[in-house]
């Protein structure tokens, strides 16, 4: 067995009896008891709480629960029945997960890598949990990269000639792997509405937080003939409004003067990578609730 595959085991092991709990519900007394009290009955030890309201009165309610319960995975069904009772009382939105489950997940990547290598680096050391099924990219600069972590890559090239016969592809993949999260590591494509509509608030994107600014190619060298001060980097669930979904995270660090455009495209590589596998990150741990077009994270 490899090292990364002990490593995965050995987590799926350790983990096989942790739940999470994700719930938005409309704000009203007793939520807190009535979830509390459900686990309790059901043996399972709360491990972390968070909780947020909009507005007491009125507002909407959102609750995050880590949990340890003996034999979770063989209750799997018997504690979603429970809970569903819990669940219409309060009218809640609610999502139950196993921590032993790994996320499977697709990075599709183009040329610039530096996104990618950070998160096969995570992924590597044990920092990133979750099952890379594959890698798809529209180019050929990742494969040597890719394949020497053990994990498939597929070239499907892409122009506007192709894109729907390429994107067909790509979803194939995506069912035939049971991919579960798509991280855009710097995918220099824009999905189609049919394509997004297939994975709502399960793909990641990554930009530069220049954005309504220098829009298009070149935004780094259009920043440094403007002098900017901040580069930034945004992390967000993609939507058919382009790169307009819900922010997950984002970053700045301030520059300046002497800073030339190369010197400002190392940072914004440098803090793109970070922003976005914290963002993965966070989905992984189902510390994200998606509330209209903004989100509610767990960190």
């Amino acid at each position: 067995m490899r090292t990364k595959d002990h490593q995965i085991e050995s987590f799926k092991n350790k983990m096989k009896n942790r739940g999470r709990l994700l719930i938005q519900c409309p704000d009203q007394p007793g939520i807190v008891a009535a979830v509390s009290q459900f686990l309790f009955e059901n043996g399972a030890n709360i491990m972390e709480s968070n909780q947020f309201s909009t507005n007491p009165e009125g507002g909407t309610f959102f609750i995050r629960i880590e949990f340890e319960c003996q034999d979770l995975l063989e209750r799997k069904s018997s504690l979603q029945e429970s809970f569903a009772k819990v669940a219409d009382t309060f009218s809640m939105e609610w999502k139950l997960t196993f921590v032993h489950d790994l996320k499977r997940t697709a990075i599709f990547v183009s040329k610039e890598l530096h996104c990618l290598r950070e998160l096969l680096w995570e992924w590597e050391s044990g920092e990133l949990i979750t099952d890379i099924s594959l890698v798809i990219s529209n180019h050929t600069e990742a494969k040597e990269l890719v394949e020497s972590f053990g994990i498939p890559i597929v070239h499907i090239p892409m122009s506007k000639d192709n894109k729907r016969q390429a994107e067909e592809k790509q979803l194939q993949l995506l069912q035939e792997y049971e991919v579960e999260t798509i991280i855009l590591a710097r995918y220099m494509q824009i999905l189609s509405p049919d394509f997004v509509e297939a994975h709502p608030f399960k793909i990641i994107n990554i930009h530069h937080s220049f954005l309504p600014a220098f829009v298009g190619a070149r935004p780094y060298d259009r920043a440094y003939q403007r002098g900017v001060k901040i580069i930034g980097a945004t992390s967000h669930y993609v939507t058919n409004e382009l790169d307009e979904g819900p922010i997950i995270e984002q970053d700045i660090i301030r520059v300046d003067h002497r800073d030339h455009a190369e010197d400002l495209k190392r940072t914004g590589r440098s803090i793109e990578r970070s922003v976005l596998a914290r963002a993965v990150k966070w989905h992984l741990q189902d510390r994200v609730i998606v509330y209209g077009n903004k989100t509610i994270v767990f960190n």
